[in-house]
């Protein structure tokens, strides 16, 4: 029991614990901050991976239409109604049906 003591009462012991305490609870960089600095950067490259996805499907749309006129078509019938002449466009718009 007195060898405990003595080396609880060590300086050297009770600087490294004292160090220890503070880095991981007092600093300004301890632990909770890491660990929300990292969800953060998680959550940052996961909406990086979707916005780069993204980008990529909106540039292959885009080399689509530059290069293939029947997509052009499509895209201006579908997206922005548009139609040749003499022609008549119906737009159906499906209803739910509300839970009764």
């Amino acid at each position: 029991m007195e060898r405990l003591f003595s080396i609880i009462r060590n300086k050297y012991v009770i600087a490294t614990v004292a160090f220890a305490v503070w880095m991981l609870f007092f600093d300004r960089h301890d632990i909770t901050t890491q660990y929300s600095y990292y969800s953060q950067l998680k959550s940052l490259k996961a909406e990086k991976a979707f916005y780069t996805t993204e980008i990529e499907r909106v540039n292959q749309t885009i080399e689509a239409l530059n290069t293939d006129p029947e997509a052009l078509q499509r895209m201006a019938r579908e997206k922005y109604k548009m139609k040749k002449e003499n022609e008549d466009v119906f737009v159906i718009i499906e209803q739910q049906e509300s839970p009764q």
